[in-house]
């Protein structure tokens, strides 16, 4: 496995340019099932999930095909679709219950693997099996996968009133695109407003699709026979962002987040702002100037859903809380298991407390560099802060996780004077 060694101490300095979001591309991707017609996506990360969703579409039988610097990729689904997901392409990656959706909706079945991914906490799939089956689909769970169908006689999802039991991203995501196709009118209430959902339902909308009210949590959807082509570029990554702006507070230094969209991250800023950090629209973009740790102070949060501090912003954080002046309560409500990273950061020389939900970070004056091992993908970022700011020498294993939701970090991170390279297996 691939590691990150880092050299503490240094400041970011410079331009960095933010990657589309994964968490729009993702849905993006799979909405391409939906049209015989093809698709081209622009300013699509190159990260491993979004490679495992390509395999899997290929595997269905869409044909795929990159093109041009900005991740340019075209998508036709026209000839002969299998609509399997298959275990062995899914395992890694829990986005691909994604593809229930639009296969249902466009080919009346699917058979769709359980999906796997980081291990941070339980993220059930009966709120997508309780939606789909309102809309008129059969669908039982059996060995491992979700088989689903069409009654006897219907051609098409039907449209319906769809209340989850909680705020679902991806819930929201498949809802909204099995709508586009069905009969009638669907009206989800309690969706969700993370700024991927009106981004997706912007590319339907290209598609032919008449949906109102993305953005808010209640989105209505009227179906049509068939959707066509489009064009669409994909949302800068609001997390993505939010991990530089950390990273540049932490260290210190002064940075434009180049396509950061600073009304996507209205909390962060806030926080950042507290803290002591400046924080910047500019042209096309966002600048944080900071004068690193020494001046930081600690603030408290508590995780929610957008338009609240995001989960996903949590640990890269505490990152920053580790070596700010003070102590800060933080509270996770969205993920059990999402204090992972506390144990090593505790490594590096954190002085973090956990109590249930609840972590009270204490600040120390400096962190020393050490072997640490990621566990999920944002536990990634948030040691690759603390190993930018530690004294000596950061190794960070498993880098892996990193891997699927950012888009050469290391390269990026270079580019702004870091002393960071990645250690071959």
């Amino acid at each position: 496995m691939d590691k990150l060694l880092i050299r503490g101490g240094r400041p970011l300095n410079g331009t960095v340019m933010i990657s589309g979001a994964k968490n729009a591309a993702l849905p993006e991707l799979c909405a391409t099932l939906l049209t015989a017609e093809p698709v081209t996506l622009r300013n699509v990360p190159r990260l491993q999930d979004v490679a495992t969703m390509r395999r899997l579409l290929n595997h269905m039988g869409v044909q795929t095909q990159t093109h041009g610097e900005r991740g340019g990729m075209s998508f036709s689904a026209a000839g002969p679709i299998t609509p399997e997901a298959p275990y062995e392409l899914v395992k890694t990656m829990r986005a691909s219950v994604l593809v229930l959706g639009p296969l249902l909706a466009r080919f009346g079945h699917a058979r769709v693997s359980l999906p796997g991914g980081c291990a941070i906490g339980s993220r059930p799939v009966d709120q997508h099996i309780k939606g789909l089956t309102a809309m008129g689909a059969e669908i039982v769970v059996e060995h491992g996968y979700m088989v689903a169908k069409l009654p006897a006689g219907r051609t098409r999802l039907k449209g319906a009133r769809i209340a989850t039991d909680m705020v679902t991203v991806t819930g929201t995501e498949n809802f909204m695109m099995a709508a586009t196709l069905a009969e009638g009118e669907t009206i989800l209430e309690n969706a969700a407003q993370e700024p991927e959902i009106p981004d997706l339902a912007e590319m339907l909308i290209r598609m032919g699709a008449r949906i109102e009210g993305h953005g808010t949590s209640r989105i209505r959807i009227q179906g049509v026979e068939s959707l066509h082509g489009c064009s669409h570029q994909v949302v800068a990554d609001r997390i993505e962002t939010g991990t530089f702006l950390c990273a540049v507070a932490a260290t210190g230094g002064d940075v434009v987040a180049q396509h950061g969209r600073i009304e996507h991250l209205e909390a962060v800023v806030e926080k950042l702002r507290d803290a002591g950090v400046t924080v910047t629209k500019v042209a096309d973009g966002i600048r944080v100037q900071s004068a690193g740790a020494a001046l930081l102070k600690a603030q408290g949060f508590r995780t929610t859903e957008y338009p609240g501090f995001p989960t996903d912003m949590q640990a890269q954080f505490m990152a920053l809380n580790a070596v700010a002046r003070g102590a800060a309560k933080v509270t996770e409500t969205i993920f059990e298991n999402r204090f992972m990273h506390v144990n090593e950061l505790v490594r590096l020389g954190a002085n973090i407390q956990i109590d249930g939900k609840v972590a009270v970070v204490e600040g120390v004056p400096a962190l020393s560099g050490a072997t640490v091992m990621a566990t999920d993908l944002r536990a990634s970022a948030s040691l690759v802060i603390a190993g930018l700011v530690a004294q000596g020498e950061t190794l960070v294993d498993r880098i892996y996780h990193l891997d699927r939701g950012y888009d050469q970090m290391e390269t990026k991170l270079r580019g702004l004077g870091a002393d960071i390279e990645r250690v071959k297996a």
